[in-house]
């Protein structure tokens, strides 16, 4: 069969980005550039004209970039997000006859041959641009068209005019135009969706009086030691009624005491449900007052938003059909065996009544955002149905496009990246298991350099209320400070579960296990943020680093460098202008004391082999004049395991103060 129309000869290949063949969106942030490259040919040697098409979804009208040409049939030009919300973009490209004809007249020009019929040709071509214009611009057009109808020298000089040439690209006639099959979407969100420093924390263990149940006026107390440390995000685990039944005692016993408060996670009693708050914990318009307090020290709050129910849940007595039943007549709790969570209902999302369902669930983040939330931290999202996700998302941020989404989606790699393809804008990730110098290269290199970048991002943690990783209880407080560094300079988002993390809290409920001994989870703690081991200094001192130099506000600037000590990691971030260009070395062993030599692609960095550097530790404040491309470290983990430094190249004579910028 004949196609509609066969004489679009271009053909359009290879679009990048575009994930999934155009299935899901790219991820950018408001003021991003976004480059979009490819690979537009046809048959012959006719010269191609090609535009990037984009625009904000609900304009009519695209908006037009030219594309460059790179060589090899490949093309590019980019556009810039300026609002939050979503963008479509798509590639179109053309056989262009004027800029054909005027190559070609070009070099006849050049060889001395004869023009006249060429101008006359190409007077035609001028004079139906005409009619695309307007104004001055078609007085234009029509002058070089008379022009090039009188023939000689001076009328081929001004048809290979740069002036001509531009109105031509504007107003030439376009014909045959073969547009990408596909319209492709980007994802805008604020800023704090790329770079951010979260802190985690209990409502309930913030109390002053020891063993009393914490309150959200509680938390505002907290607020200003938070925003000491320099943290952007407070993210809060679910601050709703705990249920009685089944209820969990301390270490998740099975057993509960009469003072155990149950992990807030098991969701919902006779007090209500998903948006209700927990008595003891204040009124809703406690927590208002919460969320518009923390903006006044410049910090965000974020619930967590865990879909499950506890036995006591307004839901299982209302929609007894969203849950899963057993042939014995009771409920299906959740199990990941053996372990058992008996004080935990699954939802069903095989349930017949699943709009009913999803609808609900919508409901409850458009509640908490009508509260001044709109941070979320999702427990388990690989647990729920994806497309659930996609659907729920789309829906929020059509209403809210400034919502952030991050999936707490500790699971196999595809399912991870698949939240992430269906809207979660950030996840966790497997950073809390990545020690070695191998594995932190090859890990974070996926997570910054391949398309993985493009639409999801990374936030490392490296601990959690769930997860006290092995290094962390054996490497004690320098491990802590090594896992810290990492964590707040390889990615621009990052969280701390506080304060057992500046306290190094790392004693595991048995060995060979990954839980806290008496974990917060299922008690009320009192914590001495006063001790004089805390690495409270240590952490304000990275977050005021963060917030001063750009280029740790970027997740794509990544590039690790050689050391000949693989218990030394060495990595650079350089904003794209080079104004900025900071070093990390960190050494990975929290038991001794490494050295060795750190290799430097200067040029790269834009520093001069031929001229000493200075290479600032705003750690220690310490200077050092380094030389060529190869230079010696010595790190002891029982002070300061790292190095962050700024470098910084010769400007002046040694004769000034400060010669080194």
């Amino acid at each position: 069969m004949q196609p509609e129309e066969g004489r679009n000869r271009v053909i359009i290949e290879g679009v990048k980005p575009e994930i999934d063949g155009g299935r899901f969106a790219i991820k950018r942030i408001v003021g991003d550039e976004t480059i979009v490259e490819a690979n537009i040919l046809a048959d012959g040697h006719d010269a191609l004209s090609c535009v990037l098409l984009y625009r904000k979804e609900g304009q009519k009208d695209w908006n037009e970039a030219p594309m460059e040409f790179l060589g090899n049939d490949r093309w590019r030009a980019s556009f810039s997000v300026t609002e939050v919300g979503r963008y479509h973009y798509t590639v179109q490209g053309w056989v262009d006859h004027f800029k054909t004809w005027a190559r070609d007249l070009g070099k006849r020009v050049q060889a001395g041959q004869d023009v006249s019929v060429d101008l006359l040709i190409g007077a035609e071509m001028v004079d139906a641009a005409c009619k695309y214009a307007a104004g001055m611009q078609a007085k234009w057009l029509a002058t070089y068209a008379e022009a090039m109808r009188t023939g000689g020298d001076e009328a081929a000089r001004q048809a290979l005019s740069p002036d001509l040439a531009r109105l031509m690209a504007q107003y030439g006639e376009r014909g045959y135009i073969t547009t990408y099959e596909k319209v492709l979407d980007v994802v805008v969100d604020p800023e704090i969706a790329r770079f951010g420093a979260w802190y985690e924390l209990f409502p309930r263990s913030c109390s002053d009086v020891p063993g009393k149940h914490g309150t959200f006026k509680d938390v505002e107390k907290r607020l200003e030691y938070v925003a000491e440390l320099g943290f952007d995000v407070l993210y809060l685990p679910p601050i709703h009624p705990i249920g009685i039944s089944f209820r969990k005692g301390r270490n998740n016993s099975t057993t509960a005491g009469p003072d155990d408060p149950g992990s807030p996670w098991a969701i919902g009693s006779v007090e209500g449900g998903h948006k209700a708050t927990h008595p003891e914990l204040g009124s809703l318009e406690d927590f208002r007052h919460l969320v518009e307090a923390a903006k006044a020290y410049g910090i965000q709050i974020a619930l967590d938003i865990a879909f499950q129910c506890a036995p006591d849940h307004p839901y299982v007595k209302e929609h007894p059909e969203w849950f899963r039943q057993r042939p014995d007549g009771t409920i299906q709790y959740a199990e990941n065996p053996p372990k058992k969570y008996e004080d935990i209902y699954p939802f069903d999302f095989e349930t017949e009544d699943w709009r009913g369902l999803w609808d609900e669930l919508k409901s409850v983040f458009q509640f908490w955002i009508e509260q001044g939330v709109t941070i979320f931290r999702v427990d388990n999202p690989h647990t729920k149905a994806f497309p659930f996700w996609e659907w729920v998302i789309a829906e929020i941020k059509r209403d809210c496009p400034e919502a952030i989404f991050l999936a707490e989606a500790f699971t196999r790699p595809c399912a991870l990246y698949g939240l992430a393809k269906r809207g979660f804008t950030q996840s966790y990730n497997y950073f809390p298991w990545r020690n070695t110098k191998w594995e932190l290269t090859q890990y974070l290199t996926e997570l910054t350099q391949t398309e993985v970048r493009e639409y999801t991002g990374p936030n490392l943690w490296p601990n959690t209320p769930d997860i006290l990783p092995e290094s962390l209880q054996f490497g004690g407080r320098p491990a802590f400070m090594s896992r810290f560094v990492l964590a707040a300079t390889l990615g621009p988002s990052y969280g701390i579960y506080g304060p057992a993390f500046e306290l190094c809290d790392n004693t595991p409920l048995a060995p060979g296990r990954e839980e806290y001994l008496d974990s917060e989870k299922y008690e009320i703690k009192v914590w001495d943020l006063n001790r004089p081991d805390s690495l409270r200094g240590l952490i304000s001192k990275v977050n005021k680093i963060r917030h001063e130099n750009p280029a740790f506000w970027s997740n794509t600037n990544l590039r690790f460098h050689q050391v000949d000590n693989e218990q030394i990691i060495a990595f650079t971030k350089t904003t794209e202008d080079r104004s900025n260009e900071v070093l990390v070395v960190v050494n990975l062993d929290p038991h001794y004391k490494q050295a060795g030599f750190i290799t430097l692609p200067l040029e790269d960095l834009g520093l001069d082999p031929r001229q000493p550097y200075q290479a600032h530790d705003l750690l220690t404040d310490a200077r050092y004049i380094w030389h060529g491309a190869r230079n010696y470290v010595e790190l002891n983990p029982l002070t300061v395991p790292a190095h962050i430094f700024v470098m910084r190249r010769k400007i002046r004579t040694e004769h000034d103060f400060d010669y080194y910028l």
